[in-house]
């Protein structure tokens, strides 16, 4: 897979090892303007608010954990934000609630002018097939598919006949160097091409929102560099926005923001 040059960052390269002051901490908030875009059920000046997100958990002893304790951000279309912190600290909790899988005690969420926090599960399945890419941390992939079928799920649920959803899925394999490994099963793929196989699925159907857990994890540096490029890509030329939790400095210095949750609560370095 060819590398393409990542856009500048708008933040130093970010050690994750070492902790802001809280003079050089403030709350998150995009500086790019909205763009006018066409995104099916709901048309409007697209952009993803998050407003005072919390969350927490019970303990085996009863105890309540607090994880995410008020989390606000922005984003706009053509934006990367990169999500770090240690682990334990919730990255994941955030995607997952960001996507409408798991269930917040209290937000304020809209995508647009779809309102995340008030909607009905069916509209939010509807939204994450239609509007959202998710790639997970573990690829979720079918093991009895094929390269080639598993990206073209998205587009069969979408009701695209089958024809032309394997057409679109060879095409977007093709793009990532995986066009002699779409007629393989999962199994018969290396991780680097499961992950690959990942990122294919969660774009075929050319989302608005990307929401990325981890995507280089466990990744050769040169895999690692090209699904992140292929990330960032999408975003501009899309444009849609990006946001990945990562422990990746490389990628998190690429994006165009990059926040650390702390303390359950995110903050712009």
């Amino acid at each position: 897979m060819s590398k393409v040059q990542s856009p500048k960052s708008n933040a130093e390269a970010v050690d994750a090892s070492e902790t802001p002051s809280a003079s050089d901490l403030a709350p998150a908030a995009s500086t790019i303007q909205p763009r006018q875009i066409d995104f099916g059920l709901w048309t409007s000046e697209f952009g993803l608010q998050v407003h005072d997100l919390r969350k927490s958990f019970s303990s085996p002893s009863g105890e309540r954990i607090e994880v995410l304790r008020g989390v606000s951000l922005s984003a706009v279309p053509g934006e990367t934000v990169a999500i770090i912190g240690s682990s334990g600290a919730g990255k994941s909790t955030l995607l997952h609630l960001l996507a409408g899988l798991e269930e917040p005690d209290h937000v304020s969420a809209m995508a647009g002018e779809f309102a995340i926090h008030n909607a009905s599960a069916a509209a939010l399945a509807h939204f994450r097939n239609r509007r959202l890419g998710l790639i997970f941390q573990f690829h979720h992939l079918l093991k009895d598919f094929t390269a080639e079928e598993n990206v073209s799920l998205p587009l069969r649920i979408n009701r695209k006949g089958p024809r032309e959803s394997i057409v679109a899925a060879k095409v977007i394999l093709e793009s990532v160097g995986l066009a002699s490994r779409g007629s393989h099963l999962i199994g018969d793929l290396s991780g680097g091409e499961q992950q690959r196989v990942a990122v294919c699925r969660a774009l075929v159907n050319r989302p608005a929102i990307v929401l990325a857990d981890e995507p280089t994890g466990n990744l050769d540096s040169a895999t690692g560099d090209a699904i992140a490029a292929s990330l960032i890509d999408y975003a501009k030329e899309t444009p849609a926005i990006v946001i990945v939790a990562t422990h990746n400095q490389a990628l998190a210095s690429a994006c165009d923001r990059a926040l650390m949750l702390r303390d359950g609560r995110l903050y712009e370095i």
